[in-house]
């Protein structure tokens, strides 16, 4: 299910998008990005609809997941 990250704490979204943007993985391109401007550039893409935060209730955990490839 797709949790509107408006509802979510400031806090508490704050902390899973960083979360999100330290995961081994997360490619930001070829130049070395701070944590912080990470947590920038991933608020903008919520807000631009491109990603979504989503809650599972079978593995009981939220995600960040592209808008695209959200079935649910």
């Amino acid at each position: 299910m797709i949790v509107p990250w408006q509802n979510i704490n400031t806090d508490t979204l704050n902390h899973l998008l960083e979360e999100f943007a330290s995961r081994d993985g997360t490619d930001y391109g070829a130049y070395e990005t701070s944590l912080e401007d990470k947590v920038v550039q991933l608020k903008v893409q919520l807000q631009q609809k491109r990603i979504v935060v989503v809650y599972s209730e079978l593995h009981e955990s939220v995600n960040i997941v592209s808008a695209d490839q959200f079935s649910g």
